[in-house]
């Protein structure tokens, strides 16, 4: 399949030293992960409840992770095209890997962005129109569309504002 589009490559080098000679119990899950060019690099193991050390990240934890940054970026590329100054922008993000369901895999995960915009003064989209930008940024997150799992984004929206140095009318009857 040659379409001369652009073909993005990502890589990423994965380390890890031990002994499993003592059984499942016993050996040490903790790996490291870097992925250049970053200059950055992870200290991962395993999810506590499978032998990780519960002080460092595993790969459940980064999958969600990358779900809700992807989700980020794409919403903040939409809303700048859209004219939306978002000021702020936090997720808790969520999954669930049930047992009961083989093959064990997450099967869910939920996205829930506190998006904060900056209150211009003019016409505010409606609710409507920023469920729509939301839903548009997660029609273009590359992670969510490489994922099986179901992705369900629930956003809240707050306004921030007036912006600094804007004229404060007076509340109504203050005259």
């Amino acid at each position: 399949m040659s379409s001369g589009a652009p073909i993005h490559t990502y890589r990423t080098s994965l380390t890890w030293a031990g002994s499993t000679g003592l059984g499942y119990e016993r050996y040490d899950r903790t790996h490291r992960l870097a992925a250049t060019p970053a200059d950055a690099e992870l200290a991962l193991a395993s999810d506590p409840a499978f032998g990780g050390d519960p002080a460092l990240l595993n790969p459940e934890q980064l999958l969600v992770a990358a779900a809700s940054s992807c989700q980020l970026l794409a919403f903040l590329a939409v809303a700048a095209r859209a004219r939306l100054d978002v000021t702020g922008y936090a997720d808790d993000a969520e999954a669930v890997m049930p047992e009961d369901d083989p093959p064990m895999r997450i099967t869910r995960i939920e996205l829930r962005p506190s998006v904060v915009l900056a209150d211009t003064g003019g016409t505010r989209p409606t609710p409507g129109r920023l469920l729509h930008l939301t839903e548009v940024a997660h029609r273009e997150c590359f992670i969510a569309n490489s994922l099986t799992s179901e992705v369900v984004v629930t956003p809240t929206f707050t306004w921030r504002g007036p912006p600094a140095g804007a004229p404060v009318s007076d509340p109504p009857g203050s005259a």
